[in-house]
């Protein structure tokens, strides 16, 4: 089987070359709003889902195709990437000093028809962070690509998390460990890096 990463996010591609794992990627746009009765996970899977049905007419038999979505979310408010530098700060203001979720919903389909969707769940606690803490991170990192306003692997996350329940990679964008698991059973392979 081939797979076909759907992501534009440097850091789903790095996490799926450091598996091991052959891909290609394919890009096409899609609307990324979502019932507003969807909570949490419900959101992340619900997404992940719907990138990939836009691409469902253009698989091979022989291809698999992977999407994802990764929401924080704040008690019930889901945190998705802010429209500018603005939202970013008031983001990171409201997560500082506690925990929050984040979930990444994955889809795989493959180009028989068969589809496997899933999330993983991760809670990361976040220390006090000063404004100007929040401010220079913001205008350093630019994080307007990230959902919740951040980057784990950035330098907030050095400095900010404090804990982390669940995987770490998950945060970054994508539960390789689940990936790995669930691309075998899908496809019947075991999976080795090439």
């Amino acid at each position: 089987m081939k797979l076909v990463l759907a992501s534009n996010s440097p850091r789903r591609r790095q996490l799926l070359s450091d598996l091991g794992l052959q891909y290609t990627v394919r890009l096409q746009e899609v609307d990324e709003s979502y019932p507003e009765h969807l909570r949490r996970a419900e959101v992340a899977e619900y997404l992940a889902a719907h990138k990939a049905a836009a691409y469902r007419t253009t698989l091979a038999p022989d291809e698999v195709l992977l999407t994802a979505d990764t929401i924080v979310c704040l008690g019930e408010e889901v945190l998705n990437k802010p429209a500018d530098e603005a939202e970013a700060i008031r983001m990171l203001s409201n997560l500082q000093g506690q925990a929050h979720d984040v979930f990444t919903g994955v889809c795989l389909l493959a180009g028989d028809g068969r589809q496997v969707i899933f999330s993983e769940q991760t809670r990361v606690h976040f220390r006090s962070l000063s404004d100007s803490e929040i401010r220079f991170y913001v205008q350093q990192y630019k994080p307007l690509d990230k959902a919740g306003a951040y980057g784990a692997q950035d330098w907030i996350g050095m400095v900010a998390v404090t804990r982390l329940e669940g995987s770490y990679f998950n945060v970054m964008g994508l539960p390789v460990h689940r990936v790995w698991e669930e691309l075998g059973l899908l496809t019947g392979q075991h999976l080795l890096p090439q």
